[in-house]
């Protein structure tokens, strides 16, 4: 272990020593309006009727047979720069050229498309479709990805040169949980396991999250990561927590959960601040 990993480890226990102090919240609430692309952190987020929240992957590029494209599909993805008006439904793109599209209008996705189709080097026709019910998410039966602050660093620190920040936007999670100790997630799926509460939101775990390729790549770069899946299955193994279920879990190279909102609960909001506790 490098001096890096032993020094974020002890800050790790340190967190979790004295997380009893502090009072579980949501920390931090993220959406990723066109899939693949870049992020929106938002300070509150209403759930939507199909169980997501809103903005998340409402846009998604979809190829001739109706598939959506991502990052898995080009590692081009990293190299684009972007950021989302949820008020004016305006994408705007900063590298590799500056340009705006217009997302309310049939013209206006045409003309991203286009634009994507090009940039991420992909052959024939291509349309960007908006969905504001379900969104384009992976698991369209589910809901939020969640994960915990404390996960989010300690994955951090399996790596050198791993930033916090690198490890958020690979990891690419809709609600991110502070005040409680790393893999706390994990809890929240397998037989009997608890939900918890964020507001006037119940929060119901569904699975644990198998990872793909893109954890994997430098969120900027889309260069990979030496070793990383070695690297994260040992330290997984070393690291799965006493209080989660094992059989919950087909394998290991997975981090998060995907999550689920009851229907009596949709239509409500989820606010960075709100506390957190666990139900039966």
């Amino acid at each position: 272990m490098c001096l890096g990993q032993y020094l974020t480890g002890g800050k790790q226990l340190l967190r979790q020593c004295f997380s009893f102090r502090t009072v579980a919240h949501i920390e931090r609430l993220t959406v990723y309006p066109v899939k693949g692309l870049d992020r929106l952190t938002v300070d509150r987020s209403r759930v939507r009727p199909g169980g997501t929240l809103e903005h998340d992957r409402e846009f998604a590029l979809l190829d001739g047979d109706g598939e959506r494209v991502n990052a898995k599909q080009s590692d081009r993805f990293h190299a684009l720069e972007t950021t989302y008006d949820p008020e004016t439904v305006t994408l705007r793109v900063d590298a590799p050229e500056r340009c705006e599209f217009a997302l309310d209008s049939e013209d206006g996705r045409a003309e991203a498309a286009a634009w994507l189709t090009d940039a991420l080097g992909l052959d024939g026709d291509r349309r960007l479709d908006r969905n504001t019910d379900v969104g384009h998410v992976d698991r369209r039966s589910m809901g939020p990805s969640v994960i915990s602050t404390a996960t989010i660093e300690t994955v951090a620190g399996w790596f050198d040169d791993m930033t916090v920040e690198s490890a958020r936007r690979r990891l690419r999670a809709n609600v991110e949980v502070g005040g409680v100790p790393a893999f706390w997630e994990d809890r929240f799926v397998g037989e009997n396991a608890p939900a918890f509460r964020a507001g006037d939101v119940r929060i119901e775990g569904v699975t644990p999250c198998g990872r793909c390729v893109v954890p994997s790549r430098d969120p900027d770069t889309g260069e990979p990561t030496p070793e990383f899946r070695t690297e994260f299955l040992t330290n997984r193994q070393e690291t799965f927590p006493e209080w989660a279920d094992r059989d919950a879990f087909d394998h290991l190279y997975s981090l998060m959960i995907i999550a689920s909102v009851p229907e009596a609960d949709r239509g409500e909001t989820i606010a960075v601040g709100d506390e957190v506790e666990l139900v039966a």
